[in-house]
């Protein structure tokens, strides 16, 4: 019989990575329903409206993404302080001031390249149309990455401070916001100007800078946040806490572009095979993504728990986070995989409606994809969650490598020789995606194992390179 002193700390994280999970991938989940909600009141204007903003998003999306990935570098930091030194108020509120300027000035940048949007649309001979409505649109919902930059170094602050419940609450009351202001400004309704298109880019404006000051103010109202005070001398430098920053939060972004840029990549695919091809794409690629909010939250938890012990020099404890993560976000993974196979049509039914005639052939397609889907879905959270914890350990750069190589050689590779040069079609192209998953879960899973023998365990001052 195991001893019950042996299962303790097991069962202490398994609790703890529970705790700090649960809000993150909830707070994922209506992140997901905001930006629904936006495609619901757009698509009320009419085809053009919604393609445009279609368009706008895929690269505004991108763009955003990435960013998130480059400043929430602050958390395995702000995590690994507070296992060095806790409360380590002053090596937190220099961490989370640098990333609150790097917020500012990274989104400045992200803007100016979203204003390539209107190239990029004429050199891939976008309609006349759709141009027009995407420029325009375009122009005034640069104005929101800024503070939807600041919100996620925030949110990445408060979950690191067992707070992440906050952002659970603020991203709900920010979806209250989002559809109120759409109502308002899209439609010219509660006293509002009519503004159409451009109004729904005005809402999420008005959301962002909302969701930013809902968070200062429960920092400011919270006594375990406050005490950071994080707004203090913003205007104070700490170089090396920037840099450190940007060394460990850059291979992030570049990660998350690899990932986004296949699935976007496989959508041009799908569009070069067939439309009810891509469509049942489309629908199908939106039902993985919802469930793949729970392992990408676990993996964000991962990232703070094994922070904190990488902070406290405890192996064991980093052991353990890592591994209860990675199983956590497995088991569940295992459930939506069951789903897709057992009830697919009721999960369709949550974008269409899959007992219509009119969608038989997108339903065909999309219980195929399904199939496929169900497969990768494993994958797909290990790897989630194997990277979190390793960055966790501040090691992103060789994760950044992995990711490139699984998803565009063996993924992409894949994709192209069973889609184009075998009759599987759309098929060969879901089969590709998956090889690049489980590749990146082998590659990424592999490296968490050998994570002693590399010395990846081994804290290293800011100015020493991570080991490879």
């Amino acid at each position: 019989m195991s001893d019950a002193r042996t299962l303790s700390p097991w069962r202490t994280e398994i609790a703890a990575t529970y705790r700090l999970a649960w809000p993150l991938a909830l707070a994922n989940l209506l992140q997901m329903l905001t930006y629904a909600i936006d495609v619901i009141f757009i698509a009320r204007l009419g085809e053009a409206p919604l393609a445009a903003s279609a368009i706008t998003v895929a690269l505004f999306g991108l763009v955003l993404w990435a960013l998130s990935g480059l400043t929430g570098a602050v958390a395995p930091l702000i995590a690994e302080e507070l296992g060095a030194r806790a409360p380590a108020l002053r090596p937190v509120r220099r961490a989370t001031r640098m990333a609150l300027w790097l917020a500012v000035l990274s989104g400045a940048g992200g803007m100016g390249l979203c204003l390539l949007l209107e190239p990029v649309m004429r050199l891939t001979g976008q309609q006349e149309e759709i141009i027009g409505l995407a420029s325009t649109y375009n122009l005034v919902i640069i104005w929101s990455l800024v503070p939807m930059v600041i919100n996620n170094v925030l949110r990445n602050f408060v979950s690191a401070l067992g707070r992440p419940v906050f952002a659970t609450a603020i991203t709900a009351s920010g979806i209250a916001v989002n559809g109120l202001a759409n109502y308002a400004f899209i439609f010219g309704n509660l006293g509002a100007p009519e503004l159409g298109l451009r109004g729904a880019a005005v809402a999420t404006i008005i959301t962002g800078i909302v969701t930013m000051l809902a968070y200062v103010l429960a920092i400011r109202l919270d006594p375990r946040l406050h005490r950071y005070h994080i707004f203090g001398f913003w205007w104070r430098p700490d170089w090396r806490r920037l840099v450190q920053i940007v060394r460990v939060g850059t291979p992030i972004a570049l990660t998350i572009t690899a990932e986004a840029g296949i699935f976007g990549a496989a959508a041009f695919l799908m569009g070069n095979i067939g439309t009810s091809q891509l469509a049942a794409h489309t629908v199908a690629l939106q039902i993985a993504a919802l469930a793949f909010q729970v392992p990408f939250g676990i993996g964000q938890a991962a990232t703070i728990r094994v922070g904190y012990f990488f902070g406290a020099r405890d192996r064991d404890g980093i052991m353990r986070a890592g591994w209860t993560a990675i199983v956590m976000g497995t088991a569940f993974m295992t459930v939506t995989a069951g789903a897709m196979i057992a009830i697919p049509k009721p999960l369709l039914a949550i974008y269409i409606d899959p007992w219509a005639p009119e969608n038989a052939v997108l339903v065909g397609f999309a219980l195929q994809y399904l199939v496929i889907a169900a497969a990768f879905q494993l994958f797909d959270g290990v790897q989630a969650v194997a990277a979190g914890a390793l960055r966790g350990l501040q090691d992103t750069r060789v994760p950044m490598w992995i990711a490139i190589f699984s998803y565009w050689v063996p993924g992409l590779g894949v994709a192209l020789a069973l889609g184009f040069a075998t009759s599987l079609e759309g098929t060969g192209v879901w089969i590709g995606l998956a090889a690049g998953l489980i590749v990146a879960a082998l590659l990424l899973v592999s490296r968490w194992r050998r994570r002693d023998r590399l010395a990846l365990t081994i804290r290293h001052p800011a100015n020493i390179p991570q080991p490879a």
